[in-house]
C-alpha cells in the first residue's frame, strides 16, 4: 500500500509574485489591540495585476485573508494559517474626479475624508471618525454619526478568489447595517464614493466636530478595537452593557472601557483569548439581563492557541 503523499507547506506551493512575501510575521504589532499570533505568510501585492495573478494561481486549499490597519479586528493567539494579504502602496492612493472620490482599499478613512475636504466635497465627513481603511469600510458598511458607506458608494472594484478583476455597482454589494454580501473570497481593492460640492472650510469644520465628539466619547488612546458589538434593532449596545453591570469588567488583562462600555481594552497584558472571553461574558450577562443577544461587530479570526 502506498504511503499518503505529504502535502507541502503553503510557502512552497505559492505562485511567484512581484510584491513582497514574508514567512512567520508577527501580526500583533500591526493591530490596534496589539494581540494575536503570527501570519504563516504575509503578502503585500505590488498592484492589482499582481494580486489578481496571485489569486488565480493560489491553490484553493490555502486560506487567504486580508488585513487593513486591524482597527476592528481581533486576531486569535494561534495566528493565521495560509496567506495574509496587506494592501498598501498603490492600493492606498486617493484621487478626485469631479464630485467622485476614488480611493484604494488601503487608503485610511481619515485620509479619504481629508482629500474630499480639500477638493470641496461634502458627505464623507463621517469617515474622519472611523479608524480604518476603505476596503474594510466597504466590507463592513462602516458608519458613524448618522452616515454609512452605503449612502455614498457608487461602485467597487473587486478581485475574486479566481483572480478576476470586476467592477460592481454599489447597490449590488448587499450593504446593510455593518454587513455586506461580497462574493465569497472577493477582495475589495478600490471604491468610488460620491461627494457633493461644498465650501472646504465648512466641510473641515464638520470634520473637526466629528473628531472632537469621538475624542470625548471613545477611548481613542487605549489599545482597543472600536465598537465591540453591533447595535441591536431599537437599542444601543452600550446601554445594554451598562445596564447589565459590565462597565469596567475585567478578565485577565482585558477590560470593558469605563469611558464607553461598548469598547474592550487591552490594559497591557491581555491576550486575544482574554479579550474574546471577556466579550463573551458581556454577551452572556446582557442576554441574562435583557434577553438581547449581542452580535459581535469586531471580526475575530485565526486559530486559538
Amino acid at each position: 500500500m502506498m504511503a499518503a503523499r505529504k502535502r507541502l507547506p503553503a510557502a512552497d506551493r505559492l505562485p511567484q509574485v512581484r510584491g513582497r512575501v514574508r514567512n512567520g510575521v508577527a501580526l500583533a504589532p500591526l493591530t490596534w489591540f496589539r494581540v494575536g499570533g503570527p501570519a504563516e505568510i504575509l503578502y503585500r501585492p505590488a498592484d492589482i495585476d499582481d494580486l489578481a495573478e496571485f489569486m488565480a494561481a493560489c491553490p484553493a486549499d490555502i486560506p487567504v485573508s486580508v488585513l487593513g490597519v486591524a482597527s476592528n479586528l481581533l486576531i486569535r493567539d494561534g495566528g493565521l494559517q495560509g496567506v495574509v494579504i496587506r494592501l498598501g502602496g498603490e492600493f492606498a492612493r486617493v484621487r478626485i474626479d469631479g464630485d467622485k472620490v476614488i480611493a484604494g482599499a488601503g487608503a485610511l478613512d481619515l485620509t479619504v475624508a481629508e482629500e474630499a475636504c480639500a477638493a470641496g466635497l461634502a458627505g464623507l465627513e463621517f469617515l474622519s471618525g472611523i479608524p480604518g481603511t476603505i476596503g474594510g469600510a466597504v466590507k463592513m458598511n462602516a458608519g458613524a454619526y448618522g452616515s454609512e458607506i452605503v449612502d455614498i458608494i457608487e461602485s467597487a472594484v473587486l478581485v475574486t478568489r479566481a483572480g478576476t478583476v470586476v467592477t460592481v455597482p454599489g447597490e449590488t454589494l448587499g450593504l446593510s447595517y455593518r454587513h455586506s454580501e461580497l462574493p465569497e473570497g472577493a477582495i475589495v481593492v478600490e471604491a468610488t464614493l460620491r461627494g457633493r460640492p461644498d465650501r472646504a472650510n465648512e466641510v473641515a469644520e464638520r470634520m473637526r466636530e466629528v473628531q472632537t465628539r469621538r475624542a470625548e466619547t471613545q477611548p481613542i488612546r487605549a489599545r482597543t478595537g472600536g465598537s465591540t458589538f453591533a447595535n441591536p434593532a431599537g437599542a444601543k449596545a452600550w446601554e445594554l452593557i451598562d445596564r447589565a453591570g459590565c462597565r469596567g469588567l475585567t478578565m485577565g488583562g482585558a477590560q470593558v472601557s469605563e469611558q464607553h462600555c461598548n469598547f474592550l481594552i487591552n490594559t497591557g497584558t491581555a491576550t486575544a483569548a482574554d479579550l474574546e472571553s471577556l466579550g463573551e461574558e458581556v454577551r452572556r450577562r446582557v442576554q441574562k439581563d435583557s434577553g438581547v443577544e449581542l452580535r459581535w461587530e469586531i471580526m475575530r479570526i485565526g486559530a486559538f492557541a
